[in-house]
């Protein structure tokens, strides 16, 4: 069973700078302290993700009393209004997860969140990450086809299409697009065509926009050896293929890691 809780500081009334954090300041000195919990920051956002076993959510409830406190003592205040709580679990049998108090206040259990800009859901499915996606680029193609009406030149529209709709049509895109469905798919690429017919050239298509930003994120785990994936990149004996991660479930062998090694391998057989 793995347990998510989203918590944001609050950002009226006087109190530490989260940004401080970044340049080494004390946001950077909270860290958690057992193996089975991690805990996520980026500026005013934090996540704390634990992973429970067995029933045992010691781990888990210590790290967020730590938190707790120690957003106190370093005269930081934790909005309980908008801290959330998600439980993942795939169990046949599953068992109920009693909820957590933050600051006095019981948090809310929720299906789904917004993580860094992405939905992420309870079952780990993403059809409402990429309907949030699909009508954000929709949106923009708008203004696209106004660019249009003003005649502007071919290479600024490409420019424009690159850098407003690819980049939310990109956003994400190596976690979810493995796991997607078809039908996600198709409502995404047509998004692609349209622009297409707008701007009046052949535009890189999804699959290939999944494959150029996968093959770069790889190229950087490769490059850096502490990173926690970089062991999962390794090349067998001949040196002209990777070793295949082991997977028991379809969700797995659709997530990052095993799609990556799989899209890369792909690319090495000779046609």
């Amino acid at each position: 069973m793995l347990c998510m809780m989203n918590t944001l500081y609050p950002t009226d009334g006087p109190h530490y700078n989260p940004y401080a954090g970044l340049g080494g300041g004390p946001l950077v000195s909270c860290t958690s302290s057992h193996q089975s919990v991690k805990l996520l920051k980026f500026v005013d956002d934090t996540t704390l993700i634990g992973l429970i076993s067995g029933g045992d959510e010691s781990a888990y409830l210590w790290e967020t009393d730590h938190l707790v406190t120690w957003c106190r003592l370093n005269n930081l205040e934790l909005n309980a209004l908008k801290t959330v709580e998600m439980v993942v679990d795939f169990r046949k049998n599953v068992a109920p997860h009693a909820p957590i108090n933050v600051c006095d206040s019981p948090v809310k259990v929720v299906e789904s969140f917004r993580f860094l800009g992405s939905i992420i859901t309870q079952d780990l499915k993403w059809e409402l990450n990429i309907s949030s996606i699909t009508k954000k680029a929709q949106q923009t193609m708008y203004f696209l086809r106004q660019l249009k009406k003003f005649n502007l030149p071919k290479t600024m529209l490409v420019q424009f299409y690159r850098a407003i709709i690819e980049s939310i049509l990109c956003s994400s895109i190596t976690v979810w697009y493995a796991a997607a469905t078809a039908k996600d798919k198709g409502r995404l690429q047509r998004i692609i065509r349209s622009a297409e017919k707008v701007i009046g050239c052949s535009l890189p298509s999804l699959q290939d926009l999944f494959a150029s930003r996968t093959l770069k994120r790889v190229r950087k785990i490769v490059a850096d050896p502490a990173h926690p994936g970089h062991d999962l990149f390794v090349p067998l004996p001949s040196d002209r293929r990777l070793r295949s991660v082991r997977t028991k479930t379809s969700r797995h062998t659709n997530s990052f890691f095993p799609s990556a090694v799989g899209l890369i391998n792909r690319a090495r057989v000779p046609h």
